[in-house]
């Protein structure tokens, strides 16, 4: 027994090494992963290796090839890494202090002004967690929720809930009609959107959550959008409206870009008169008894909280009024 322990002393601190090099394949990345030195990586897992009776790694052109001996110990050091993370969350939560790490995911769009007021709300009451953000389309968001790798996604829209998403309107916020500096309606009060029919339109990709909203709205208005180009940012599509390659329905952007000088690229946003404009932004979480306290604590706060936080805002960020929009 007392071997034994001896073999796992010198064995512990090389799985989180081998598991994130099960990952990469390379011990460079492995070690910008763990934030330690490539040397001291190669020397634990030598000396893995001397308890292990057998080479886990063997060089391969600019990366290593992992031995058996290796891939067989890889999946119990996962396992048993990740047993030792929930150990190690139990005992903070019963020091009294607030540690853990919560995982979001939110389309590009929300990742300037609403996100960050949730968190900074959370963070207030809870300094000692941790979030890693991840951001992209809506289609995006909502599969790493599926699949495990995100507890919460910030989303426009928020899908309907079900029996394993739960789901939560936080506000509305309207849409404009964006246009160039060079277009008739620059500068105009409002207009109808089936006075567009005809134009081409600028759309952010499938997937996105814009795209799907100003179809069905260009659907409500009795039309189909013409689409000449497609993007994956609100600033990518303004920019080419502005070049006056078409026009776009948007959120509201805080700082509206007039003509520029000389010919200069500028747009301008119209209130669209009818059909009712406006897209839903909204929290959605996974419906299991497995998700972590802290991912728990910041959904509860959100879902009470969140509507005045977000509205509080609005004066002074345009958020729901004029909120600056990057995807």
């Amino acid at each position: 027994m007392d071997n034994d322990n001896h073999d796992l002393a010198k064995l512990l601190p090389a799985l989180p090494m081998l598991v994130e090099l099960g990952a990469s394949r390379h011990v460079t990345a492995t070690a910008e992963a763990l934030g330690i030195p490539q040397s001291t990586v190669s020397r634990t897992l030598a000396r893995a290796a001397e308890v292990v009776g057998t080479p886990l790694v063997l060089r391969k052109g600019r990366g290593v090839e992992l031995t058996p001996a290796a891939l067989a110990l890889i999946p119990r050091a996962a396992e048993a890494l990740e047993t030792i993370r929930e150990g190690l969350a139990q005992a903070r939560e019963l020091s009294g202090k607030q540690f853990g790490r919560i995982q979001v995911a939110f389309q590009h769009t929300f990742g300037e002004v609403a996100l960050p007021i949730l968190i900074r709300a959370f963070a207030q009451i809870h300094p000692g967690v941790t979030f890693d953000l991840q951001q992209g389309s809506r289609a995006f968001c909502l599969d790493l929720l599926a699949t495990g790798s995100a507890d919460l996604a910030l989303v426009a829209p928020p899908p309907a809930p079900s029996r394993t998403i739960g789901s939560e309107v936080l506000y509305s916020e309207p849409l404009k009609l964006v246009v160039s500096s060079g277009h008739p309606l620059f500068g105009s009060s409002g207009v109808r959107l089936d006075a567009v029919r005809d134009e081409p339109f600028i759309m952010l990709e499938p997937g996105y959550g814009m795209h799907s909203i100003v179809e069905s709205l260009c659907q409500r208005a009795g039309f189909r959008p013409r689409v000449a180009f497609q993007g994956q940012d609100l600033h990518t599509v303004r920019g080419l409206v502005s070049a006056g390659l078409g026009i776009a329905v948007a959120p509201p952007e805080k700082f509206v870009a007039q003509a520029a000088p000389g010919g200069g690229l500028g747009w301008c946003e119209v209130e669209i008169l009818w059909p009712n404009a406006h897209r839903d932004v909204g929290l959605v979480w996974r419906n299991r008894a497995d998700t972590s306290a802290q991912a728990t604590r910041f959904r509860d706060l959100v879902l009470a909280e969140g509507r005045d936080l977000l509205g509080a805002s609005q004066s002074s960020t345009g958020l729901g009024r004029g909120q600056r929009s990057a995807g």
